[in-house]
């Protein structure tokens, strides 16, 4: 019945028997599991005392233990938490703005609208994002996830809107949209109706990116001491591994862990994203 499910859903087929977004689903689901789970695996609060300094990773402390005697894994899976939560919120954000925009620009391309649109985005393409992210960051002494969220998204949807604005424009001039047009349909009935429906595989993955991208960017603010101003994260706990030289030290678990977590967690977002392309598009297709 499955199966029979999913040949009539030919791009939902091809997506959940692409090896790579198999592999890549169960890589990112393991992590988010770590991150519900792992909180209520550990006895120990993420800012307390949890034993001697210096421990390296035992069966009483899994990742060891930082120059402060913390539990690393504790940290890890609180900050797992926050990063993962930035990053969705962030990207949500970055993907409803870059759509909307791009959307709107498209359909009413060649118009003043779309030059303003246009104008507007392409300001936001050539500002460097790191360094706007560092002084809108620099400027506001509470950073909170949602706060750190909208910093992110906020240089994050230009390239969104792009992309959607050219996808547009290729959809606008279709049989089906002309016909919606004669009919006297309203704008947003078919941007949502006719467009947009037509258009899901692509927005998700391009939601699939601004996730990984924001959580990135997020990691990279946190790194260098950007990052929320209250709880932990994956980049402040690499941030505070470096500031006490743990590799110096020998402390190796306190930096590679939390980074090795990163790593998987965006290859795995990335084997999705090529994956799903490979899927919904029949040229890219595996024989």
């Amino acid at each position: 019945m499955i199966a029979s499910f999913l040949k009539e859903h030919e791009n939902l087929y091809y997506a959940l028997t692409n090896k790579k977004v198999i592999v890549g689903l169960v890589l990112f689901l393991s992590i988010v599991l770590l991150a519900l789970v792992g909180p209520m695996l550990t006895p120990y609060d993420y800012e307390g005392y949890a034993g001697m300094p210096y421990d390296p990773p035992s069966p009483n402390h899994w990742f060891g233990t930082t120059i402060m005697g913390r539990d690393v894994f504790t940290l890890t899976v609180y900050g797992l938490r926050s990063t993962l939560l930035v990053g969705f919120i962030a990207g949500t954000i970055a993907t409803v703005v870059g759509c909307i925009i791009g959307f709107l620009a498209g359909y009413y391309g060649g118009s003043w609208f779309d030059e303003i649109l246009m104008m507007i985005t392409n300001i936001f393409v050539v500002i460097p994002q790191l360094a706007l992210l560092i002084i809108i960051s620099a400027f506001l002494k509470v950073r909170g996830i949602i706060v750190m969220s909208v910093i992110v998204s906020a240089t994050a949807w230009p390239w969104t809107a792009r992309a959607v604005r050219s996808q547009t424009l290729s959809l606008k001039n279709q049989e089906y949209v002309s016909l919606s047009r004669i009919s006297a349909l309203s704008v947003a009935r078919i941007l949502r109706e006719d467009i947009a429906s037509n258009m899901f595989s692509y927005v998700f993955m391009v939601f699939i990116l601004q996730f990984n991208g924001t959580m990135l960017s997020t990691v990279q603010l946190e790194f260098l001491g950007l990052g929320p101003t209250r709880g932990v994260s994956l980049g402040l706990v690499m941030q505070d591994a470096v500031n006490w030289n743990a590799i110096q030290l020998g402390m190796w678990w306190w930096a590679i862990i939390p980074g090795l977590i990163i790593t998987v967690m965006i290859t795995s977002l990335y084997l999705v994203n090529t994956g799903l392309d490979a899927a919904f598009n029949p040229r890219l297709r595996e024989a």
